[in-house]
């Protein structure tokens, strides 16, 4: 599975443009459920909202959705999906719900404003990177102890909080590959490696 990029957690921008008032909303969803579910808390919390336009892209079944709720075709939900699209997201969803103000935008103002919108929520969202990763752990005495976490430290690892009993237990993550220059120095560091593994790839943001 090649590397994605994605969200975490919720992201939330406000745009107005001639009155109207544009609040986009950028959640991770990984199932079209999700999505829709997000979408349904997103229609709850803005009962009185003109529209409330989405855009979706998921990984399952290469699945791709949008809706313009209601505003002239093609103003609305296709301009936030090229914005998420064009920021190379993907497992995610984006609802964007304009409070009218009383004047017409017209389709140029429109497709700016929910584009606008849409950009300022991806620009203000925690973007992540889910790789193909392994776990490296290692039990080692504690005299060991510093000059492993060096090791670790050097390698690039991301470190999961020591487990400090009769022995000290390290684990670090690592993208799939970036493991092999790591390995061969904590093996001469405990003079064999007999508490060293690595897991198998699983994939995670990194």
């Amino acid at each position: 599975m090649e590397d994605y990029r994605t969200v975490e957690g919720l992201a939330q921008a406000e745009l107005e443009e001639k009155r109207s008032r544009f609040i986009a909303s950028l959640a991770f969803a990984d199932t079209e459920e999700k999505a829709l579910a997000f979408l349904n808390q997103v229609r709850e919390a803005n009962r009185t909202a003109r529209h409330n336009v989405y855009a979706y892209i998921l990984r399952q079944d290469n699945r791709t959705r949008y809706s313009d709720d209601g505003e002239p075709p093609k103003t609305a939900g296709l301009p936030v999906l090229e914005v998420l699209t064009h920021a190379g997201l993907t497992d995610c969803v984006l609802v964007v719900t304009r409070y009218f103000g009383g004047i017409l935008l017209g389709t140029g103002g429109l497709v700016r404003a929910y584009s606008g919108a849409a950009a300022l929520a991806v620009k203000s969202a925690r973007v992540v990177t889910v790789r193909s990763c392994v776990r490296v752990k290692l039990r080692v005495e504690y005299s060991l102890y510093e000059r492993a976490a060096l090791l670790f430290g050097e390698a690039g690892a991301k470190m999961e909080e020591p487990e400090f009993a009769e022995e000290v237990t390290l684990c670090g993550i690592l993208p799939e590959g970036d493991e092999a220059p790591l390995l061969p120095k904590l093996i001469e560091l405990t003079r064999g490696g007999k508490t060293l593994s690595v897991s198998k790839p699983f994939h995670t943001a990194f």
